[in-house]
């Protein structure tokens, strides 16, 4: 059977991000097509996510879209709308936020965690050394790098409490996540192109008619949604929705660490997804006894953008770097004469914020600037995208007026001006993954 050229809706883009927006307009009702240059379905950035879970965002809408988010993973099968043949293990083991000078004891959060009525136990001083056995409580910010005289110096003030949120975990394997999406996306009447690349995006009177791709050639759509992760940048441009005077995103190299879990008397030095802000690091339990550690991108560190998709997938001294402040925290943490774990590309924005909107040319939207923290809001982002795009096909205005999105089991509304490319720099961010 020859493959259809003419779709309601085009997605570029089949990492987690892309395969959620197509499954929620293939329920609406769009025949839909995926095009990804990837040999199968969460094959590309996706792949390379911690796939942690948490409910805390330094925003308001962030940790509304979060909380909510945790419900369907919770109900996995509920979400897909079938039952797949393999179980997804969803490790809701909770997260542990440390306070910290760089985010302000925790007030701020604290305070957007009532608001929205995501569940937290406040964790004193003298009680943080039974949720972290074997740890070093003391602090040691500002975080520093090894090569600094001053690296792991302390004045011996301990961390002076913490946060703990039952409403998380971790995702034990984002790809496999992802093909279940994309199996529901096929059930529910969608298509998939692999190993294609898109060359061209076409219009009309300032409207889509349709794109271009390497092995496809022509394919007929009134509708191109924008996931393409790293690649988000380049295919704004072939769009010509590139504006730099407002909110864009840039590939940015990220390395994540596998180590050997520390062990003590109790069991596993951690049992839970550890955010350190005093450190500059987060933390997870990872299969078979390791341990996961990436940066939060403090002032030490820095940050590596690039103007391609070509990038260094060898591990650099930033590896030994976020061991190394790891090993400030867990004394006994082994540190291999081998350097494990990955290079990545993340897809940011300027303040970590996506952008899920429409853009200047009709029929053209973005959900970009994805990567590092929207992994876990995946099932809720291709709701909410499948509401902004048929609202805006029977005729919204979302510029003038920003649209809502009721948020289904907490029954919050979340403002989609949040989310806009014309929205300024949100300065209440952290600007780091965290969001």
């Amino acid at each position: 059977m020859a493959e259809r050229s003419a779709y309601d809706a085009v997605v570029i883009g089949a990492g987690i991000i892309g395969c959620a927006i197509a499954l929620d307009l293939a329920w609406r009702g769009f025949r839909t097509l995926n095009v990804d240059r990837g040999p199968a379905p969460g094959h590309g950035s996706t792949s390379w996510s911690a796939a942690i879970i948490r409910p805390y965002y330094s925003t308001t809408d962030g940790t509304a879209l979060a909380f909510e988010a945790h419900f369907a993973w919770q109900n996995w099968t509920e979400y897909l709308g079938y039952r797949p043949d393999a179980a997804l293990h969803y490790n809701e083991c909770g997260c542990l936020v440390l306070e910290a000078a760089e985010n302000r004891q925790l007030a701020g959060t604290r305070s957007i965690m009532r608001e929205v009525g995501v569940p937290f136990t406040d964790v004193a001083e003298n009680e943080l050394h039974e949720w972290l056995p074997g740890a070093d409580l003391r602090q040691f910010s500002p975080a520093r790098r090894i090569d600094d005289p001053q690296f792991g110096e302390t004045a011996g003030q301990p961390i002076t409490g913490a946060m703990f949120c039952p409403t998380g975990g971790y995702i034990s394997d984002p790809q496999l996540a992802t093909a279940q999406i994309a199996q529901a996306v096929e059930h529910a009447g969608g298509h998939f192109r692999f190993n294609d690349t898109v060359l061209a995006i076409h219009q009309s009177a300032g409207k889509i008619t349709g794109l271009t791709t390497a092995n496809s050639g022509m394919i007929h759509a009134p509708i191109v949604i924008n996931a393409a992760g790293p690649a988000s940048r380049r295919v704004n441009e072939l769009a010509g929705a590139h504006h730099p005077d407002q909110i864009s995103t840039r590939p940015l190299r990220q390395e994540v660490a596998h180590v050997r879990m520390p062990q003590t008397p109790q069991g596993p030095g951690l049992r839970f997804v550890l955010t350190d802000a005093d450190c500059g690091i987060y933390m997870r339990p990872e299969q078979s006894d390791h341990l996961l550690i990436g940066s939060l991108e403090p002032a030490c560190d820095h940050l590596e953008y690039l103007d391609t998709e070509d990038f260094e997938t060898s591990l650099t001294d930033q590896w030994t770097n976020q061991v190394w402040r790891a090993a400030l925290r867990f004394p006994d943490l082994g540190i291999p004469n081998t350097a494990q774990g990955f290079a990545a590309l993340y897809d940011v924005s300027e303040d970590w914020i996506p952008v899920y909107d429409k853009s200047d040319l009709g029929g053209y939207f973005t959900a970009i600037g994805t990567s590092g923290n929207q992994f876990k809001n995946a099932p809720l982002v291709g709701q909410l995208m499948g509401h902004l795009i048929e609202s805006v096909a029977n005729g919204a205005d979302h510029d003038r007026s920003p649209l809502q999105f009721r948020l289904p089991v907490t029954g919050r509304d979340v403002g989609l001006a949040a989310f806009s490319r014309l929205r300024p720099i949100n300065r209440a961010s952290s600007f780091s993954v965290l969001g």
